[in-house]
């Protein structure tokens, strides 16, 4: 079947070798990770072609481009090489690829140059954010998010109130961070958006969450009953699923079946689905795999007709909506 990818990444050729070369807390090695993927452009779209993809939506995966606490002038210097390199991947390839644009968080002045930036002189369709920015989840009061925010998890961080420092949390040393805890900080970072207020209050934000909602589904009533001691927006099990279905689309990047998806189509309905493929962080071998594992199952699970909508209709309409079809 036919499919758009809201979810593939673009590993710019200077965002390797920086990393590569500046190898601070394993930089070489994303989230415990054994190494950060080769990607070029001519084999990507080799991909879409064997897996029939239409467009392809690029964006930057975890660490993203804010490496070093503190350090924000390297942030908006890496934040915008990689945003002007996605920017000519995408111009030169234009019938396979549009690009969401980097923002180099914690630092919201950079940002707020960053957005008009891309927006302006580089055609970005929207903002890559990641689930945290050296421990300040999105929902944070410091944070302005743009029309559409794409949120890929990445470690857990916590920053000191005290002291400003920040430390990648390891509950379980040795085990890759994607395995597990991309999914915990996830729901960390959907969690914040709801109940500090963000998502009502930015009535004009599109928000995209990744891996078939992480591990929301099953405490979604746990999070409405202790908002109201959370110092936010005290919401309902109802409020929630009434955002996650008008305010946000999510990707079935991963294996969301048989498990995932039945408990996400309980807050949003087949609407709100998209295909991502997480390429090439998820390699080639798996992506085929993993598409056609996700194909068999929507067309056995929902018919062929929602099947098709999932993977291609919904993310068609989308763009669309926002324009970013051409």
């Amino acid at each position: 079947m036919e499919k758009i990818d809201l979810h593939a990444h673009c590993v710019p050729a200077s965002y390797r070798e920086y990393c590569l070369e500046n190898d601070f807390a394993g930089r070489g090695h994303p989230d415990g990770m054994p190494a950060i993927p080769d990607w070029d452009a001519l084999s990507h779209i080799e991909l879409m072609k064997k897996l029939n993809i239409r467009k392809s939506v690029l964006s930057m995966s975890s660490p993203g481009t804010h490496l070093t606490p503190g350090n924000d002038e390297e942030a908006r210097s890496l934040t915008r090489q990689v945003n002007e390199d996605m920017s000519k991947v995408c111009s030169e390839h234009s019938g396979h690829f549009l690009f969401f644009a980097s923002l180099p968080l914690p630092d919201v002045e950079g940002s707020l140059a960053e957005i008009d930036y891309a927006l302006d002189h580089l055609g970005a369709v929207g903002f890559q954010i990641l689930t945290n920015a050296h421990g300040i989840y999105p929902g944070d009061p410091r944070f302005a998010p743009g029309a559409f925010v794409f949120f890929h998890p990445t470690s857990c961080h916590i920053q000191s109130p005290e002291t400003g420092s920040v430390i990648r949390v390891t509950p379980n040393p040795g085990v890759p961070s994607p395995l597990m805890e991309f999914m915990f900080d996830t729901t960390r970072a959907i969690a914040s958006l709801i109940t500090s207020g963000t998502v009502t209050r930015c009535p004009g934000i599109t928000f995209f969450m990744c891996h078939c909602g992480a591990t929301l589904p099953p405490i979604i009533s746990r999070i409405a009953m202790f908002s109201q001691f959370m110092g936010g927006e005290t919401v309902s099990d109802a409020d929630i699923k009434k955002l996650l279905q008008t305010r946000f689309y999510i990707d079935l990047a991963g294996a969301p079946f048989p498990d995932q998806i039945h408990g996400m189509l309980r807050g949003v309905d087949t609407s709100r689905l998209v295909y991502g493929s997480d390429y090439p962080y998820t390699p080639a071998p798996a992506t085929v795999s993993l598409a056609k594992r996700l194909e068999d199952s929507l067309e056995e699970s929902f018919g062929s007709e929602t099947a098709q909508r999932v993977l291609f209709k919904n993310a068609e309409d989308f763009m669309l909506k926002f324009r970013l079809a051409n």
